[in-house]
């Protein structure tokens, strides 16, 4: 799991955009974390082959696809960019509504989101960022555990994300958030160790 800054105090996101660029964070309520060096080749791979399949399945359509690094900020009410306790960057970010985008990333809950596990940032994943999406309204979260070959994948129904769905990378998955798009996992895996 991911270290959190040793400054007691909390912060907002006026403050995160003044740290140094070379040294990348997140915000969740207020506590910063440092977020690991580059992730590993594979992972990357994996990103980009689902980043493939979602823009082309989302062309010409509302939704748009974003990758890391990609700030969301997730605000607790109205208040402004500045005072945002919360900011993410998640793998893969799916947006369908335009309001929320801007210049800076995306303030609101995302449509949908993946994470592609690292052994670094796996426990930071699975438990804070699952309640975190949970909370703020994110649709559809899905956990691609490389290493293991298998997704994870909660959807928000009635407030809350309820019992996973978990199966292999194999056939296709199609998404509830965004229904035009179905993740083949073959070309997904293909040319993993």
């Amino acid at each position: 799991m991911t270290q959190p800054l040793r400054h007691p105090e909390r912060h907002g996101y006026g403050e995160y955009l003044t740290w140094p660029q070379d040294q990348r964070y997140e915000l969740i309520d207020g506590v910063a974390y440092a977020m690991a060096a580059a992730p590993v080749r594979r992972h990357q791979r994996l990103v980009l082959e689902i980043a493939r399949q979602i823009a082309d399945a989302l062309e010409d359509g509302p939704c748009e696809v974003n990758v890391a690094p990609f700030d969301v900020r997730l605000p607790d009410g109205d208040e402004a960019d500045e005072a945002i306790a919360t900011v993410v960057q998640p793998d893969l970010v799916v947006v369908c509504d335009p309001v929320k985008l801007d210049d800076l990333g995306c303030r609101g809950a995302p449509d949908w989101i993946i994470e592609v596990l690292s052994p670094t940032s796996a426990g930071q994943d699975q438990v804070r960022k699952l309640a975190l999406y949970e909370r703020h309204g994110v649709r559809e979260y899905w956990l691609a555990h490389p290493s293991d070959r298998i997704v994870t994948v909660y959807r928000l129904e009635g407030g809350s994300y309820g019992r996973p769905l978990v199966s292999e990378m194999e056939g296709l998955l199609a998404s509830s958030a965004c229904p035009q798009v179905e993740i083949d996992w073959r070309r997904v895996i293909k040319g993993l160790p």
